[in-house]
């Protein structure tokens, strides 16, 4: 398995944004050194959680003028958002500024928050997601395409500048639904999931069926996002991690698959309850859903994964979590891909 940098940061009441893009900066030119295969770089939300990075590309410009070997990808581009030119050309020139280094994963958006920016394609965004797919695609490639101008005269219009890559690596981000990673399969995409919405048995039937309907002409490729934040001792990792870790997931845990809360509904939980069920989520969570705690104990985590087809760990580092100690544990993780690799 590959193993990459996922950024999806919690800017949280009295956050430090300086720090939080250094940890962006510091964690890029870590996994440029130490044999990782990739930095993601987030899609935009009007959220506190992911709000810090309004655009993946500008995110991504920077990673490209500090690092000379890692692919940059766009973990993702929410296509209904935003003028696939717009998309075309900004990658483009982050494909320029790495020397072809640039690869997408595009993404329907989350909640009609989001779209204040389209309202129009919020019903339809996964329709929308497919065209502008096709369209970013066909801009990368030099080809035309035809728009009306100004005078609503036809046109027709290709990007610059022109991409390093002639074809542009691409995913479909999927949180868990079914049709997504049949859809992944049959456009020929790679696949980007985690598993907060689905566990491993439920993901190893998924990429069955994403394998199963894959059209493309590639190698498929399924990339899973899991947290990351490892240490020498579990239980000082689990303290640490812990309060980020709720105030960023709650939500997420508390519907995620019945095996994390086994036999809890939680639209019936009390609010006076709700404190102590999420801690249960998480403790189950924290087992089998994250790589926490020590090299050995992840390490399991990875087998299961590398048996049910997974081609990549993609580690979410910005926990919320202090960025000198995440910064820190970066070298567990090395030594983790490391070992495990050997192994």
């Amino acid at each position: 398995m590959d193993f990459s940098l996922f950024y999806f940061t919690y800017d949280g009441a009295g956050g430090c944004q300086r720090a939080l893009h250094s940890l962006l900066i510091e964690g890029a030119r870590f996994a440029d050194r130490h044999g990782f295969t990739a930095v993601w770089t987030p899609e935009q939300h009007f959220h506190p959680f992911g709000g810090i990075y309004p655009n993946p590309a500008l995110a991504g410009a920077a990673v490209a003028a500090i690092t000379d070997r890692i692919e940059i990808r766009a973990g993702s581009v929410v296509g209904p958002l935003h003028d696939p030119i717009g998309n075309a050309e900004e990658w483009a020139m982050v494909d320029n500024l790495s020397d072809g280094r640039v690869a997408l994963s595009f993404g329907p958006g989350w909640g009609g928050t989001d779209f204040v920016l389209a309202p129009e394609d919020y019903s339809q965004r996964r329709e929308v997601l497919l065209r502008t797919i096709d369209t970013v695609r066909r801009l990368w490639r030099q080809e035309e395409i035809e728009l009306a101008d100004g005078t609503a005269e036809p046109a027709s219009k290709s990007i610059y500048p022109a991409p390093i890559r002639p074809e542009v690596p691409f995913w479909l981000t999927s949180a868990g639904s079914l049709e997504t990673f049949r859809a992944a399969g049959q456009i020929g995409a790679g696949l980007l999931t985690h598993l907060l919405c689905h566990n491993l048995d439920e993901l190893a039937k998924k990429i069955t069926i994403y394998r199963e309907a894959y059209a493309g002409t590639e190698a498929p490729q399924v990339a899973v996002m899991l947290p990351a934040f490892l240490g020498q001792d579990r239980e000082v990792v689990r303290r640490t991690a812990r309060v980020p870790f709720l105030r960023t997931q709650a939500g997420q845990l508390l519907h995620a698959p019945g095996d994390v809360l086994p036999g809890v509904d939680p639209d019936d939980v009390a609010p006076e309850d709700l404190e102590f069920v999420v801690e249960q989520a998480f403790d189950s969570y924290i087992e089998s859903g994250g790589l926490f705690g020590q090299v050995e104990v992840a390490a399991r985590l990875l087998d299961r994964l590398a048996e049910i087809g997974v081609d990549e760990v993609a580690c979410m580092i910005d926990l919320d979590v202090e960025a000198s100690a995440v910064l820190a544990s970066l070298g567990h993780l090395a030594a983790l891909k490391d070992a495990w690799r050997r192994s």
